[in-house]
């Protein structure tokens, strides 16, 4: 019997895709934060806008993300305490604020096998499964379509990393938490 070993079980390759688009600044950013432990954190986030503004800080913002949820050692925590941190500012409460906000999702494998996922818009993770080419979409999107059952439209995010609406008040407007998560082991291949 062979038995896999932590280090087998491991994320050892990502990778991202981006789509430059119409947009005249690309806004999405990736980050990678390795802890002394072993625990690693994926972030990823499609920055809402293409302003040289929205793409500074959506970069900034991908590497507090992955510090943070890499030191929780766990998705949620990780998200959860970037998401508060923004939406307690001030000024992101104001009407007519212009402050740049993301589509964010964070992946973190931790020593012993754990795995887990949280987003906040419609960022996506698909793990490849079992080596065979095929990937598994994680997460579901925080958008209109999702909440239309398939009819709303896709570019309305209905929540984001810069939102100041709570699980609470996003699940009662649009019908799901501000933040999604899952964790468990990790599998091998």
């Amino acid at each position: 019997m062979n038995e896999d070993t932590d280090e087998d079980l491991a994320v050892k390759t990502h990778a991202a895709v981006q789509r430059f688009g119409d947009r005249v600044f690309q806004c999405d950013a990736t980050a990678v934060c390795t802890m002394p432990d072993g625990t690693r954190a994926y972030a990823l986030l499609d920055g809402v806008g293409d302003t040289p503004a929205v793409r500074a800080w959506t970069r900034t913002a991908a590497r507090r993300l992955a510090r943070a949820a890499a030191g929780h050692g766990e998705a949620e925590a990780g998200l959860r305490a970037e998401y508060e941190r923004y939406a307690a500012d001030p000024a992101r409460h104001t009407p007519d604020h212009d402050l740049p906000a993301a589509a964010a999702v964070v992946a973190v494998h931790a020593p012993g096998g754990l795995f887990s996922v949280a987003w906040s818009g419609d960022a996506r993770a698909h793990p490849l499964l079992d080596g065979l080419g095929l990937l598994r979409q994680l997460t579901e999107d925080h958008n209109a379509r999702r909440v239309c059952d398939g009819y709303g439209d896709r570019n309305l995010i209905t929540a984001c990393l810069g939102g100041t609406r709570d699980d609470e008040e996003t699940e009662q407007h649009w019908g799901h938490p501000a933040i999604e998560y899952m964790s468990g082991p990790a599998r091998p291949g």
